[in-house]
């Protein structure tokens, strides 16, 4: 059941801004043992939600990897998304209209503040582990960084410590899309819903490759029109406007382009050389999204971090399929005294 934790404070921002009682939708599963060391923080990608069970489903849940019997599982949709927590699409306090184009910019510092203060609130003092991918890495190792002491291991998957030219340029892209749909601020229940559509089909050529087209898109016979992956671009875009918000879309990429951990802290090396969380970073040979030299360089700069390479023919979506090779990995370092 998803929980809600408002923050009855200003909650000032990085960009300069600050938002007014800043709601954090959250889930917990399974409960806190008596020696308050079995919880597991999950930090969730850029179009989930709270509820790891159910966009998770191969590592989270009973008799998975991460089980709710065995751990207190703890996951909170991110600010700036739609699934419960403030986001553009809410009303700004003490008046009758959303944010709209007024909400201001979040960064991954921004999101992991408000992590913490749900940490706080649930009296959590320290996480046996803390795991996210992709954008869910990013709050992990900001997270990591910026409260060292809390977290006995964290596990970084496809993700890395600075968003790279080549990934804003993809969200940049999306947004462009996103934009340029004249009914994005106009109200109506499917404003910028065609817009998102095209930026997903876009996402989706980072997310996978060519030899997953190749793979999973090919068409047997000689036709002239109407090919599989024509079609498989334009599902997946259908699919994300029945389930998200093109406004969420656009403030939750921008985290992404913003998140530097260096930035304040003398470059990335030096801000990754606070981390005290023994750390196993996985990388995706296959991802052209969050290519395998960012890990390297991660389990390079980390103290006590190792890496580890999974082959998938999905790409950056390996994260999100190969559940038996994640589930081998992980359990190995988790099962670490």
């Amino acid at each position: 059941m998803i929980k809600k934790y408002t923050i009855e404070r200003t909650f000032e921002l990085e960009c300069g801004q600050s938002l007014e009682n800043v709601d954090v939708a959250y889930m917990t599963l399974g409960n806190m043992n008596a020696s308050c060391d079995n919880v597991i923080w999950v930090c969730h990608a850029l179009t989930a939600n709270a509820d790891p069970e159910e966009w998770w489903p191969g590592l989270v849940g009973k008799q998975k990897l991460i089980d709710p019997e065995q751990y207190f599982i703890v996951c909170a949709n991110i600010i700036g998304s739609c699934y419960g927590s403030t986001f553009a699409g809410s009303l700004k306090p003490g008046k009758d209209k959303p944010y709209g184009a007024d909400f201001p910019l979040l960064t991954v510092r921004d999101q992991v503040r408000a992590l913490d203060a749900l940490r706080k609130h649930l009296e959590i003092e320290r996480v046996k582990m803390c795991i996210g991918a992709s954008l869910g890495g990013q709050q992990v190792v900001e997270w990591a960084i910026s409260n060292p002491g809390v977290f006995d291991k964290i596990c970084l998957i496809a993700t890395n410590c600075r968003h790279s030219p080549w990934g804003i340029a993809f969200n940049e892209a999306q947004r462009m899309a996103i934009e340029a749909d004249d009914t994005l601020y106009s109200g109506k229940e499917e404003a910028g819903w065609k817009g998102m559509a095209a930026a997903r089909a876009i996402a989706m050529l980072s997310y996978r490759n060519y030899k997953t087209y190749q793979y999973t898109q090919m068409d047997e016979s000689e036709k002239i029109d109407h090919f599989k992956a024509v079609s498989y671009q334009q599902y997946q875009g259908e699919k994300l406007c029945k389930r998200f918000h093109p406004l969420a879309y656009l403030t939750l990429s921008k985290m992404m382009d913003a998140h530097n951990v260096g930035r304040g802290r003398g470059g990335t090396a030096a801000a990754l050389s606070l981390i005290r969380a023994q750390t196993l970073v996985i990388g995706i040979e296959s991802d052209i999204l969050f290519p395998l030299i960012e890990q390297e360089y991660l389990s390079r700069k980390i103290p006590n971090a190792f890496l580890k390479v999974i082959n998938s023919k999905f790409g950056h979506d390996g994260f999100l399929i190969e559940y038996e090779l994640l589930t081998d990995i992980i359990g190995e370092f988790l099962s670490e005294s």
